[in-house]
């Protein structure tokens, strides 16, 4: 049983949550395995293009495309056998650029809540845009290959000067949280089998029975499912009760046991061991470690009706 490629880890000063791959060229054979972690991840495409599957959407790589990628979202980048993208990609984690608060609602984490909330992942940069988010983007790799004092501060500065800029493009277009379709790359059946595996992760999600669901052979089904997502069947739905089960631990009060059950475990002892597998931890010391996180993940994906309540009171993030 195949679990560990799944997940991407990072080696990073604990001090400083950063890692950064600057102007990087895949072939589709060099690329990265599917995965998902824990840090915020941003991918800017300068040149060529490709596919990238995110959460449960397949979108068009092009120049100029920024993809914000939330912590614990499935994603992998297909590059272009001829024209394989390059791209710059950016780590950190959360604790790299919180705030206490300074009088407002204000998170440099709203783009990667907005977009969670939209299902959303994409956005096209126009050219003075570009010009701004590159500048930063070379300004960091700078910093990084001087190494001069203070050059984790500049890099700090910069990171949040990109997530303010996202923040206020996204802005308008997130008022109310529209719910996004899911973008048109990948046959039609292959978005609803996506849609339907997310709605049912409580039930089985056999091959033979989605596949009939799909109208096309499980043969097919299997093919077309490991070449557009990155993943076979099985891992990705074990890897998305893995997701659905780490966000229910932070979110909910309920039981390991209520979770398990929730996610399609067919056992709490085979939700323990998956999950230890995976994640190197128990679900019941997953929560206690994470129970700094609980306020703000409540706080970032509350409902819109409780908004108002949320800016009048403390600030979790």
């Amino acid at each position: 049983m195949r679990v560990n490629p799944v997940r991407k880890h990072f080696e990073a000063d604990s001090l400083f949550p950063f890692s950064f791959v600057h102007k990087d060229t895949k072939s589709s054979q060099a690329e990265l395995p599917d995965h998902f972690h824990d840090w915020y991840e941003l991918v800017y495409v300068h040149r060529g293009k490709g596919t990238f599957f995110i959460d449960r959407s397949l979108y068009d790589m092009r120049p100029g495309d920024l993809f914000v990628i939330p912590g614990n979202t499935i994603h992998r980048a297909f590059p272009d056998a001829q024209q394989p993208v390059t791209s710059t990609a950016v780590y950190f984690s959360r604790s790299l650029v919180e705030d206490a608060g300074l009088g407002d609602s204000f998170s440099y984490l709203l783009g990667f809540d907005a977009s969670k909330k939209r299902k959303c992942y994409q956005y096209s940069y126009a050219a003075d845009e570009r010009q701004a988010l590159e500048a930063a983007i070379e300004r960091i790799a700078e910093e990084l290959r001087l190494g001069f004092r203070g050059y984790r501060q500049a890099i700090v500065l910069e990171l949040r000067r990109i997530l303010l800029q996202l923040a206020r493009k996204i802005e308008p277009e997130a008022a109310g949280i529209p719910q996004y379709p899911d973008l048109a790359a990948g046959p039609g059946w292959m978005r609803d089998i996506l849609l339907y595996i997310d709605d049912h992760l409580d039930e089985p999600l056999g091959l033979s029975e989605l596949a009939r669901r799909a109208a096309v052979s499980p043969a097919h089904f299997s093919r077309a499912f490991k070449q557009l997502v990155g993943m076979n069947l099985t891992d990705y739905t074990r890897a998305k009760r893995i997701v659905q089960a780490k966000e229910l631990l932070l979110q909910s009060d309920r039981t390991v046991a209520e979770v398990a059950e929730c996610c399609g475990f067919g056992s709490v002892p085979h939700f323990h061991r998956i999950f230890r597998r995976v994640l190197g931890i128990t679900p019941a010391a997953f929560r206690r470690g994470s129970a700094g996180l609980a306020g703000a993940y409540r706080a970032a994906f509350d409902e819109p009706s409780s908004s108002a309540a949320k800016q009048s009171g403390a600030h979790a993030r």
